[in-house]
C-alpha cells in the first residue's frame, strides 16, 4: 500500500467516499418505491437529488482529502449508473421512449465497462471520469428529473430533452472507446 499522503488510500476501499457511493446504491429501491409503488413524485425527486448531492460531496471529498482510491474510481460510477438505469426503468413505465436512453445506457456502461477494463490490464492505470462523463450525468439526471416533476409534459418537449440526452450519451460512448482503445494499443505497442 502508498504510503505518502497523496496516495495512502489508494488501495483502500472502507473510505467516506465509498460509504457514500454505497449509500447510493441502498437509495435505488427506495427511489424505485417512491416512484412506481407510491407514485410520490416529489419525494422521488427529492430522494433522487440527495442521491447526486451525495455523489458531488463524496468527489469533493475524494479530491479534498487525498481519500482517491481504485476501487473508488470503479465503485462510484457503478452506483451512479445503476441510479440512472433504475430511475430511467422507472419512467419508462410513463414514458415509453425512454426505453432508448435506458437501452443505450446499458450498452455503453457494458461496451465501455470492457475497454476499461481491459485498459485498466494492460496499463496498470485506473482512469477517472472525464468532462463528456460528467456532462452525460448532468443531462442525463436533468432529463430524469423534469420528466419526474413536469408529469404532463408536452410529448414534443419531451421528445427535444430525450433527443439531446440521448446526443450526450452517444457523444460520450465514443469518446470513451475512442480514449480506451487508445490506452489499449498504445499499451500493446508498447510491449
Amino acid at each position: 500500500m502508498t504510503t505518502d499522503s497523496a496516495g495512502r488510500y489508494q488501495n483502500k476501499i472502507l473510505t467516506i467516499p465509498n460509504i457514500l457511493s454505497f449509500f447510493r446504491l441502498c437509495l435505488i429501491p427506495v427511489i424505485v418505491w417512491l416512484y412506481v409503488g407510491k407514485q410520490d413524485y416529489l419525494w422521488t425527486l427529492l430522494i433522487l437529488t440527495l442521491s447526486g448531492v451525495t455523489d458531488i460531496v463524496d468527489g469533493i471529498i475524494a479530491r479534498k482529502y487525498n481519500m482517491i482510491s481504485n476501487f473508488g474510481k470503479a465503485f462510484d460510477p457503478i452506483a451512479d449508473k445503476l441510479t440512472q438505469m433504475a430511475m430511467l426503468f422507472c419512467l419508462v413505465s410513463r414514458f415509453k421512449y425512454m426505453t432508448v436512453p435506458l437501452v443505450l445506457l446499458v450498452i455503453k456502461e457494458v461496451v465501455t465497462g470492457i475497454t476499461s477494463l481491459v485498459s485498466i490490464k494492460r496499463t496498470g492505470t485506473v482512469k477517472g471520469a472525464v468532462w463528456h462523463g460528467k456532462l452525460t450525468t448532468v443531462s442525463l439526471y436533468s432529463m430524469m428529473a423534469i420528466h419526474i416533476v413536469w408529469f404532463n409534459i408536452p410529448h414534443a418537449i419531451s421528445l427535444i430533452l430525450v433527443g439531446v440526452c440521448i446526443g450526450i450519451m452517444l457523444m460520450s460512448f465514443i469518446m470513451y472507446s475512442i480514449q480506451n482503445i487508445k490506452a489499449i494499443k498504445n499499451k500493446t505497442y508498447e510491449s
